[in-house]
């Protein structure tokens, strides 16, 4: 059998020579390699898509937030241990829920602070801070440096009013804030919850508050 002449190529207008065939082979091999490679790599992204995808439908999921019921009683129960001043423990009503209740120490100063926080009845938060030896930095660090608004008095214990409400400053928390110090105590009542339910939490204290005075 009478042996194939050489394959002439088009862009070259004569044959290759051997070394051109071995390139050309060689970077037609590399091509499909990287065809290859990027196949696999979207199948893959496909099949991680898919599985999240499953992932997310299986697990049984709700509207409603999840909200922590804390027993903040407790909580300052174990946390009074080596303090001196009684720690407060607001009684409010069933409507009012607590999803923090802890000891809380500042790393500049070493100030330590009794805190709860708690969620109102109107869905709005108050939280309640007692600073234990508190300086007047600490306090104001707390309602973001803003400045008193008035006086209340709440089951006869006056305290400091800073009504932030109306401000376009950002206050983080602190949209309305109540302050009175009582012994080596410094109370703290900050938050986005209305006037009236910081009278209620104020209300809550009062007798540990009039009891370190």
């Amino acid at each position: 059998m009478a042996a194939r002449a050489p394959r002439v190529v088009a862009e070259l207008g004569r044959p290759e020579t051997p070394e051109e065939t071995a390139a050309r082979r060689a970077d037609a091999s590399r091509k499909h390699r990287q065809r290859q490679t990027l196949r696999n790599l979207l199948g893959s992204l496909v099949a991680t898509v898919a599985g999240v995808a499953l992932i997310v439908l299986l697990v049984p999921r709700s509207d409603t937030p999840i909200e922590r019921d804390v027993d903040v009683a407790a909580v300052a129960e174990q946390a009074q241990a080596g303090i001196e001043p009684e720690l407060a423990v607001p009684d409010l009503p069933d409507s009012w829920r607590s999803n923090a209740a802890e000891l809380r120490q500042r790393e500049s100063d070493g100030i330590t602070a009794w805190y709860a926080g708690y969620l109102t009845p109107g869905d709005e938060y108050a939280g309640f801070y007692q600073g234990l030896g508190a300086n007047p930095t600490w306090t104001a660090d707390l309602l973001k440096n803003t400045i008193a608004t008035g006086v209340v008095t709440i089951d006869g214990v006056e305290w400091t009013v800073y009504d932030n409400r109306e401000t376009d400053a950002d206050v983080g928390n602190a949209r309305y804030g109540l302050v009175t110090e009582a012994g080596e105590s410094t109370f703290v009542l900050l938050g986005t919850a209305s006037p009236e339910e910081f009278e209620t939490l104020a209300g809550a204290i009062a007798p540990t508050v009039a009891a370190q005075r």
